[in-house]
């Protein structure tokens, strides 16, 4: 007759003790009600975007939230709804063990704002349309003239080296795209205009009227000039 192996015995009825466990507390997790909401915006504090708006999303039918149990919630229906708002990047959406129904949310960064015809909105650094907020201005350089399917990447990396550069981002308020596709820039403290030329060479053009600036800020000559000529990657043009 074979010795019944009680370890054996005990080791299965515990695994088994522990999986039941697991499923009723999992269960009971699932049917429990929602306690609240919470909203969490990953990045600059400027908010295109409100709580409250951001709220309204995840709680589908405007149903009380207290009324809403875990189990019934769709997480990935909820992510689709908030990514596809034209102010957000990117959303993370879960439920913590207690209750709170929690989103993280990443939003997408103005870098210009576009006067085009009657319509403004702002552009981020993909030259992707971003609605203007109820809720705060961007200082971002104004950006008017014409702008088409075929140069709008071309300027938003254009937009998007000023936006990196903190003396451009500081120095540089306004883009004009002429109908020959030649930019003219307006600087913030001076009155001259910065004549940038074609999309072409950008960032040593830029290199070019920083090094320009730095030089001709020491003597006062900034005031005297007109026009800034940055046309020639060569040489740097003013026009009293």
């Amino acid at each position: 007759m074979r010795k019944i192996n009680w370890t054996t015995i005990r080791l299965l009825l515990m695994i088994g003790l522990v999986f039941f466990l697991y499923s009723f507390s999992s269960k009971r997790n699932e049917s429990r009600k929602l306690a609240k909401s919470t909203v969490v915006f990953v990045g600059e504090n400027s908010l295109l975007i409100t709580p409250e708006s951001v709220n309204k999303l995840l709680i589908e039918n405007k149903r009380e939230l207290s009324s809403i149990r875990k189990d019934e919630l769709d997480l990935n229906k909820i992510e689709k709804a908030l990514n596809n708002q034209p102010t957000i990047e990117q959303s993370e959406v879960f439920v913590t063990i207690d209750g709170v129904l929690k989103a993280v949310v990443t939003q997408k960064t103005p870098i210009a704002r576009v006067f085009n015809e009657d319509r403004s909105f702002y552009i981020d650094s993909k030259g992707i349309k971003i609605p203007l907020s109820a809720n705060f201005t961007a200082r971002v350089p104004l950006v008017s003239g014409n702008i088409n399917t075929e140069n709008n990447q071309k300027l938003a990396c254009l937009l998007s080296i000023i936006h990196n550069d903190s003396f451009l981002k500081k120095n540089i308020i306004a883009v004009e795209l002429m109908p020959n596709n030649s930019l003219k820039m307006l600087n913030r403290n001076f009155d001259y205009i910065i004549d940038f030329g074609r999309l072409v060479h950008v960032e040593r053009k830029f290199d070019n009227y920083k090094a320009f600036f730095q030089k001709a800020v020491l003597d006062s000559s900034l005031y005297k000039y007109k026009k800034i000529d940055l046309r020639f990657t060569e040489q740097v043009v003013c026009t009293k």
